[in-house]
This record gives C-alpha cells, sequence and structure tokens, in this order.
C-alpha cells in the first residue's frame, strides 16, 4: 500500500536508509551546488534584495537628477488640486487612481496653489512647480517616489509570479531581467501612469493564475488588481476581454475546491465559473467608482461642451460602459486625441501618421539584446514544455492582446505605450530553466539563462543614469538613439538641470540659444538663453542648444540652423550643443 501512495519516495536510490528504525544522515553534497542547496536560507532572499536594491538605486538617482518630464507637471498638478479637493477637471482624460498615488507623496510637501489661478492643465502643472512659491525640485522628487515604491513592488509580483510557475531559479532569473530592464527603470522612476498600470495588470494576471487552486481567496484580489489598472490608464480595457474569461477558466480548473459536489454536473461549473468572472469584473468596475469618488462625490466632469463628440460604435460603446460619466469623458477625450494625425519619426524618416509595426519596431530598439533573446526563447519554451502549457494563456495571450490593441493606435511617440511587454515577458524568461536538454538536465539552460541575464546588467549598468534614452548595442547605445526615434524613447525635456551645470562648468558667459522640447522652465534652473526662433537666422550666434528629437526631425530655419552649425557636445544625450 505504501508503495502506491508514496511511490517518488519508496523509489527514490537517493533516500537516506534506515537502520533500526531511525533515519541515518545523508552525506552533504560535494562541491557548489551542494554548498547552495545548504545555505539556500540565506543567500536566495539576498539575491532577492541586492536586485531589487540596485534598481531602487538606479531609479531613486535617476529621479534626483531629472527635470520634469514633459507629461509629469500635469499629473503633478492634478495631484495637488485632487489632495486639495479640487475636483476632476484637472487632466480629464486620464482616470484618478494614479494620480492619487502621486498625491500621496505631495502631501509631504504640502504643495500651495493660488486660490485665483485659471488656465488649463498644462498651466496649472507649471504653476504647481514653478510660479506658486513650492521647491520643484523636492515637489518633483515626492511625486515620484511612490511610484518608485510601486515599481518595486510589481518586481515582487514578477518573482512570485515565475516562482509558482518554474521555481525558485526561474523566478530569479524572471526578477533579474525585470530589475535592470532600462525602460521600466526609466518610466518607473517618473510620475507617470504607464508602468502603474502594466503592474497592475501583471498583479491581476498572476492573481488569476493563483485562483487555480483558491478561487475564492484570490479572484476578488484579481479583480481589485484589475480595477487599479482600470483607475489609472484607460487602456487597460483591452485586458478586459482577456482576463475576465481566464477568471473563469481558474474557477473552473479549480472545481475540486468548490463548494459543491465533486459529482456536480458540467453545466453547474459552467455556471458557477461564469458568476465568478462576473463578480471579478464587478469588483473591477466598484474599484474605479471607488477612485473617482474619493476626488468629488459630486463626480462634476469637464465643463459642457469641452468635449468632442464621438459617433459610430465607439461613441455606442462608451455610452454603455458601466463606469462614471467623467470616465466616459475621458474616452471621449481620447478617442478625440485618437483621430488627429500626429508625426511619427522611426529609424531616421520623419512621416505623418501611423505606422503599424512602430512599438515592435521601438521595443527592438530599447530592449537590451540578452532581454530579447530572453524574451523570445522564454515564449517559445512556455508553448513547448507541457508543465508551462497552461501558464502561456495567462502570460502571453494578455501580452499579445495588449500588444495589438496599442499597435492601433495613433500616436507613435515612444515604447511606453507598451512598457507592459518587459513587464510581463520577465516573467516569461523565467521558462528558460525549465528547459531539459538531452538526458533530461535542466543546468545547460539555467547557464544560458544566467548569461543572458548577465548581458541584460551589462547593457543596463552601461547606460546609467541615461535610462531614458537607451538604445540597445545594434543601435548604437544611448547616444545614437535620437537617430532612430524621437520623444519620450530620447528627450522628454528630462536634462534642463543637467543642461545648467554643463553650461556654468564648460561654457560660462557665452551667448546660448535654446531650442528646448519640455515642459520645465529653463530660467528655473539659472539658464539664461534667447529663443533662436525669433530672430532671423543670421544673427544665432554662439552656442545653440537644441533637443535632439529637433536635431533629428527638424525643418524650416531651425534646420537651416542645425546644419550651418558644428555639433561640440551633448548633454545626457537628449541635447545637443553646437555652436555657431
Amino acid at each position: 500500500m505504501s508503495l502506491l501512495r508514496w511511490p517518488s519516495r519508496a523509489l527514490d536510490r537517493d533516500a537516506p536508509v534506515t537502520v533500526g528504525g531511525g533515519p541515518t544522515a545523508a552525506a552533504p553534497e560535494p562541491g557548489w551546488r551542494g554548498w547552495s542547496r545548504r545555505h539556500q536560507r540565506w543567500w536566495y532572499p539576498l539575491v532577492v534584495f541586492v536586485l531589487l536594491a540596485q534598481m531602487a538605486f538606479a531609479m531613486v538617482t535617476t529621479a534626483v537628477a531629472q527635470a520634469p518630464t514633459i507629461d509629469e507637471p500635469v499629473y503633478v498638478g492634478a495631484a495637488a488640486l485632487y489632495w486639495q479637493g479640487g475636483g476632476l477637471q484637472a487632466n480629464p482624460e486620464h482616470p484618478p487612481l494614479g494620480k492619487l498615488i502621486i498625491g500621496a507623496g505631495l502631501v509631504f510637501a504640502e504643495p500651495r496653489i493660488d486660490p485665483q489661478f485659471q488656465g488649463n492643465q498644462t498651466d496649472l502643472g507649471r504653476h504647481v512647480l514653478y510660479e506658486a512659491g513650492n521647491d520643484a525640485d523636492l515637489l518633483l522628487l515626492l511625486a515620484r517616489l511612490p511610484m518608485i515604491l510601486l515599481t518595486l513592488a510589481f518586481g515582487l509580483v514578477v518573482f512570485a509570479f515565475a516562482r509558482d510557475i518554474t521555481g525558485r531559479a526561474g523566478a530569479l532569473i524572471a526578477l533579474a531581467v525585470y530589475a535592470f530592464t532600462p525602460d521600466v527603470i526609466a518610466h518607473g522612476s517618473l510620475a507617470t501612469l504607464d508602468v502603474p498600470t502594466a503592474g497592475f495588470l501583471l498583479a491581476s494576471t498572476w492573481l488569476l493564475w493563483r485562483a487555480r487552486r483558491r478561487p475564492w481567496v484570490y479572484l476578488p484580489l484579481a479583480g481589485l488588481a484589475l480595477g487599479a489598472a482600470l483607475a489609472t490608464k484607460m487602456s487597460a480595457l483591452a485586458a478586459v476581454p482577456v482576463l475576465l474569461p481566464l477568471a473563469a477558466w481558474s474557477v473552473w480548473h479549480a472545481r475540486p475546491a468548490w463548494p459543491t459536489r465533486p459529482s456536480s454536473p458540467r453545466v453547474r461549473r459552467f455556471v458557477v465559473a461564469g458568476v465568478a468572472a462576473t463578480a471579478m469584473g464587478l469588483l473591477a468596475i466598484m474599484t474605479v467608482w471607488v477612485s473617482y469618488l474619493v476626488v468629488d462625490v459630486r463626480l462634476q466632469t469637464v465643463p459642457p461642451g469641452s468635449v468632442a463628440a464621438i459617433d459610430g460604435l465607439r461613441g455606442t460603446v462608451i455610452d454603455w460602459l458601466p463606469f462614471p460619466e467623467p470616465f466616459r469623458d475621458g474616452m471621449r477625450i481620447q478617442f478625440g486625441f485618437e483621430d488627429w494625425e500626429w508625426g511619427g519619426y522611426l529609424f531616421g524618416e520623419t512621416y505623418s501618421g501611423h505606422r503599424w509595426y512602430y512599438l515592435p519596431a521601438a521595443l527592438l530598439v530599447k530592449t537590451p539584446l540578452g532581454a530579447l533573446v530572453l524574451w523570445l526563447v522564454g515564449a517559445v519554451a512556455m508553448l513547448a514544455v507541457p508543465r508551462l502549457r497552461p501558464a502561456a494563456a495567462y502570460l502571453l495571450l494578455p501580452a499579445g492582446v495588449l500588444l495589438a490593441v496599442a499597435m492601433t493606435g495613433s500616436r507613435d511617440l515612444g515604447a511606453r505605450y507598451a512598457v507592459f511587454i518587459p513587464v510581463f515577458l520577465a516573467v516569461a524568461a523565467a521558462a528558460l530553466t525549465a528547459v531539459r536538454w538531452p538526458a533530461g538536465r535542466v543546468r545547460p539552460a539555467r547557464i544560458a539563462a544566467v548569461t543572458l541575464v548577465a548581458l541584460v546588467a551589462i547593457s543596463s549598468v552601461r547606460a546609467f543614469p541615461f535610462y531614458l534614452p537607451y538604445a540597445n548595442e545594434a543601435f548604437g547605445g544611448p547616444a545614437g538613439t535620437y537617430r532612430h526615434l524621437h520623444d519620450s524613447n530620447v528627450d522628454w525635456g528630462q536634462d534642463l538641470e543637467r543642461l545648467a551645470d554643463r553650461l556654468r562648468q564648460r561654457y560660462p558667459d557665452e551667448q546660448v540659444w535654446l531650442a528646448y522640447k519640455g515642459a520645465g522652465v529653463p530660467e528655473y534652473y539659472g539658464i539664461v538663453a534667447a529663443d533662436p526662433h525669433e530672430v532671423p537666422p543670421a544673427q544665432v550666434r554662439g552656442l545653440l542648444v537644441v533637443s535632439n528629437t529637433w536635431v533629428a526631425t527638424a525643418g524650416g530655419e531651425l534646420r537651416e540652423l542645425i546644419d550651418g552649425s558644428e555639433p561640440i557636445d551633448q548633454v545626457g544625450h537628449s541635447m545637443t550643443i553646437f555652436r555657431r
């Protein structure tokens, strides 16, 4: 009987031999492998801590050194207004949760807003940071710190998800890939909404995976995480048609844990799974409602007439969404943005409109080569290794659907619109450790995984602290990014403070002309510069400083100025200093 119940134990040749009824001590395994097993209790959590600590160091260092990016003042202004009871009128195109999280840091500075202030959301951001008597550097750092902490917490989700799927070795690989990915570090250190949305979606997916065993514990948590993603950015709606069926599938798979008889008919299983998925969706909807009610219980939206009417199928879908009216107005604004004709730049070519392959191409440039290999091999391994295939639906399917929807967007402005790809595929990279080579050996696959992670780490460390303009070595590194991509991929207005230091140290008392693409105020950082657009090109003499997006894409008189100048310096890989 015992052989039938515990075959692995009874037939294990390495099991301790018992003499006289008591077990003898097994001989310790020699070599590095034996040492690692004996001391795993302390070195394993130490590695986890070190990976997260280096990520924290990289993000905090970056956050301290960077001026506000283009989007951050808007979110900081809205967050300051939220916490002072100002309502939902600021930044209505995005739900409020992400800005509430940003505001959790701002409360320590108690930012001032002039009661007589009037202006749009861009004016509000400038007012809060630079005009109301606040310390802009301190305010910006306090706004970024909650996002840094949240990004680190999502690293633990990556670690836990990979451990559930592949085991302890795979969990370390996944966490390392996540912690060294430049785009995650860059945008995780900013007071923006892209990384929080991706992280909440990953958390919801992981909780759904866990719900296969304990659905009544993890499904409610998955619903709250999905709701948090929806309450942060509306693009998370694309994941709902994937995650709710996965919720039903998790309950179906977990049928032995149901509070029903094991012999329940198939129809009952189907009904219970559907009800559970519906309940998860209702929790997500409730979370969105609560996030709006926290800001304004009256749910006052933007003034009538300030939101474009959206007709056709899109308008019908918006009208039927079970969300607050301010959320639906935000969607109308977003669809209005999608109807604009935005400018793009890819691989040295400027164009109008949208190219469907822009995001995959941007990810190809912005991702370390080792991570690209790990993503690809990990995804293939998840499909090829039988025990990993169930997890592929939970990991690869949401990531694929989100990418497919994002690729239809009209704004070719940055890989940040697909930052969920490095977040999700960091978990998939762990699958390489589960690949068995001939004779059932897993060690070669783990050695390959560690080698690739080392390449990711080297590429990331070499880019420090210039993570925002990162490009991998195949595309020339951060110094060459502007030749392939533009906007938030390379210069988002983040280097005003570095520019001020450079001008003061190397070019004191010289005439400076500044063509700056960003939301910061140069004068705040001590930069005294004239605008080259305001005078004829012949009058522009001295130093000409140009944001690299315009170095690549400028036309007209600015192109004439650039072509007639000599490049002499780079600032943060986001600005070029010319001499005329």
